[in-house]
């Protein structure tokens, strides 16, 4: 992965030429990794950039009539070369718990295609999965998915709302002894603009928030050294890339930077198919807007120069590596005239401490986690 990477944005929210550039600003430097999801359409293949599909509770590309999961359309797609790694969504930035709605208006027949929908029809991602329903389920998908496609590393990706659920999955992993090998948390802040208001003010932990939740929860259960973290959430800026790295992310993701790199003026019209700028329609004449080449190369000069200013801040602290960046780096104010170290006003966890002795306000916590449900167990 590169410091850096694209995130979800799929046939269908997006435009062929938009898709077309995000994945051509890849090919060009192929450090640039590719999220996609919601079905492998030919314009994520054809510019030959890294993909990772991410699948969600609708099973895009990989779904039987009834909208469950189909395993062998699955291993079929997934043995696609560009295809380099496979992530489960639980669940995204301003939505958690929410299934995403494709109007009939942009539900064109070669969307419907890649997706395996009714073409010119409403479409409605379930708020929650089929394939399973309890931590411990979750990652024996995550095994059936690593297996099925040859052994591509797979993951998944969530907005951290209860800490309980994460200790959850963390003890599902003990119990069952299978390790995602990366997990995306994605803050409350990010997502989409299609999201209720009450959902994207009031739902989902902030990332700084959920990232140290996922953090302290792997390395407290001695898990953090076999899963990496990726952090995506209005992440824009090399200060971004940075300040995420040293709260505990191994890597970061975008979309709403990658969007304005394409020309994105956030109209927030990409629900009716009138994107005034060719990114977020279906509509032909409003597609020609979007020059394929040209924003590719914006992309790709976007992604590049953010990944120098980051790596010039960690050089400008004295640091030769990415992987050297600590949460001491990282000062917070505290009111208006002092600041502190970040681990020094926030909890950080040492290895294997939830597995010897659970500290704090996490002894109850991790009580009352179960592999076997998400959730407190019912009183």
């Amino acid at each position: 992965m590169a410091l850096l990477n694209v995130s979800a944005m799929s046939f269908g929210s997006l435009g062929k030429n938009a898709i077309l550039a995000l994945n051509g600003g890849g090919q060009t430097w192929r450090l640039c990794s590719r999220h996609r999801r919601r079905g492998l359409s030919r314009y994520h293949l054809e510019p030959g950039g890294d993909l990772v599909w991410e699948i969600g509770s609708g099973y895009f590309g990989c779904r039987n009539p009834d909208g469950t999961f189909d395993i062998a359309q699955f291993a079929d797609k997934a043995a696609t070369p560009s295809v380099k790694c496979i992530s489960i969504k639980l669940s995204q930035g301003a939505k958690p718990g929410l299934g995403g709605v494709m109007p009939a208006a942009k539900m064109t027949a070669e969307i419907a295609e890649a997706r395996g929908t009714p073409a010119h029809q409403k479409c409605v991602s379930p708020p929650r999965h089929s394939a399973f329903s309890t931590p411990t389920g979750l990652l024996e998908f995550v095994a059936q998915l690593r297996e099925r496609s040859g052994g591509k590393p797979t993951g998944f990706k969530l907005c951290v709302g209860s800490r309980v659920e994460f200790l959850a999955i963390c003890k599902a992993i003990h119990a069952t002894g299978i390790m995602p090998d990366f997990i995306v948390v994605d803050g409350s802040e990010g997502g989409t603009g299609a999201a209720p208001l009450e959902f994207e003010d009031r739902v989902g932990r902030p990332l700084t928030e959920g990232l140290l939740i996922v953090r302290n929860a792997l390395v407290g259960t001695g898990l953090k050294e076999h899963v990496a973290i990726g952090a995506s959430g209005k992440v824009a800026t090399g200060f971004d890339i940075v300040k995420r790295i040293a709260q505990g992310a191994d890597y970061t993701n975008s979309a709403r930077a990658m969007m304005m790199a394409l020309g994105c003026i956030q109209a927030q019209r990409c629900q009716t198919n009138t994107c005034p700028v060719g990114i977020a329609t279906q509509d032909p004449k409003r597609e020609r807007g979007l020059d394929v080449v040209d924003k590719a190369e914006s992309v790709y000069r976007y992604q590049k120069a953010t990944v120098e200013s980051a790596n010039h801040l960690i050089a400008a602290l004295g640091l030769t590596s990415p992987t050297e960046l600590r949460p001491s780096h990282l000062m917070t104010m505290v009111d208006s005239s002092h600041s502190r170290p970040f681990d020094r006003i926030n909890d950080y966890l040492a290895t294997n401490e939830l597995l010897d002795g659970p500290p704090g306000d996490w002894a109850e916590d991790w009580r009352v986690a179960s592999p076997d449900r998400f959730g407190h167990q019912p009183v």
